[in-house]
């Protein structure tokens, strides 16, 4: 099955990655699958990850240079072993084939299930809005969606839940545009940030990103690459400290970083400095890219750091 969605940076990644016959790639974000061909028909085998079952479909006829594993990024180091790959992507955020079912819930401008969840277990979106305290709701918004009003949508949000709780995405988006006051002609809907926030909650997504990265640090062996592309500021806050801190930029222990022993070797170098963003010519074709990020580190031959309690 051809994937219907085009993979952002597509081609910044496979050049970063230099995938090629002998190699092991892994693409930790399977999704559609646009990294996983680029990779094999470069001519090396890949193992993806993928949380949510759905994504399945779209490995079929991939043959024998790939397998793909049906659970969390994070876990690629117990998978794989250390030192057992030549490339990792993390293709972070909620991928455009989720977005673009309804029945998922991710996606405001679609009604559907209150769900939000790209694995099959766990609490959905509906449960954290419907049980969760007003100061937790509003915790959720602020520090996962940066919604600086998020004190006044978990307030609208507590006194509608008690008369009927949510079930469905476009009631809750409907009852946060009434909280900000209405769109007012502003290109970005009202319950973007909000709804981004719950989806980050209900998928762990950031502490999945750091789990991700120290099983990248761990997997890949001396000279391997890791490109990580992240479409938020808080994904990309996470990505840029800990090559910063593990290519020895910054002192031990990041407030956007797992803690680990100061003073160790870098086990990271940049392979450039900053991030690289999508061109405009990609940005043009696919609205979505707009905000990603691509971020490439090379595997030194010093030892994994080690996380500290």
């Amino acid at each position: 099955m051809s994937a219907p969605h085009t993979s952002v940076l597509l081609a910044e990644v496979v050049a970063a990655l230099e995938p090629g016959p002998g190699k092991l790639i892994v693409d930790g974000t399977f999704g559609a699958g646009g990294y996983s061909r680029a990779f094999l028909a470069a001519g090396a085998r890949v193992v993806a990850f993928d949380r949510d079952p759905s994504a399945r479909r779209f490995a079929e006829g991939l043959g024998e240079a790939f397998r793909l594993v049906d659970g969390r990024f994070s876990q690629m180091a117990e998978e794989l072993g250390e030192g057992a790959a030549d490339g990792v992507a993390l293709d972070l955020g909620v991928s455009s084939m989720q977005l673009d079912q309804a029945e998922r819930g991710f996606s405001f401008m679609r009604d559907g299930p209150l769900d939000m969840r790209m694995g099959a277990e766990g609490p959905t979106a509906a449960d954290i809005v419907n049980t969760a305290e007003p100061q937790e709701l509003a915790r959720i918004f602020y520090v996962y969606g940066e919604e600086r009003q998020s004190r006044r949508v978990a307030a609208f949000i507590a006194r509608r839940r008690a008369e009927q709780p949510f079930t469905r995405t476009l009631d809750l988006a409907e009852v946060i545009e009434r909280a900000l006051g209405g769109r007012r002609g502003a290109k970005v809907h009202p319950a973007t940030r909000s709804f981004q926030g719950l989806r980050i909650a209900v998928n762990e997504e950031l502490s999945e990103l750091e789990a991700g990265l120290v099983a990248a640090e761990a997997v890949l062996k001396p000279g391997g690459r890791l490109a990580v592309v992240t479409f938020h500021s808080l994904e990309d806050r996470i990505a840029k400290a800990f090559f910063a801190e593990r290519a020895g930029r910054l002192p031990g222990g990041s407030r956007h970083a797992p803690p680990v022993e100061a003073g160790a070797p870098p086990s990271f170098k940049l392979l450039f400095n900053g991030a690289q963003a999508p061109g405009e010519a990609e940005t043009a074709a696919n609205p979505r890219a707009r905000s990603a990020k691509l971020r490439v580190g090379v595997r030194t031959a010093a030892p994994v750091w080690k996380e500290v309690a």
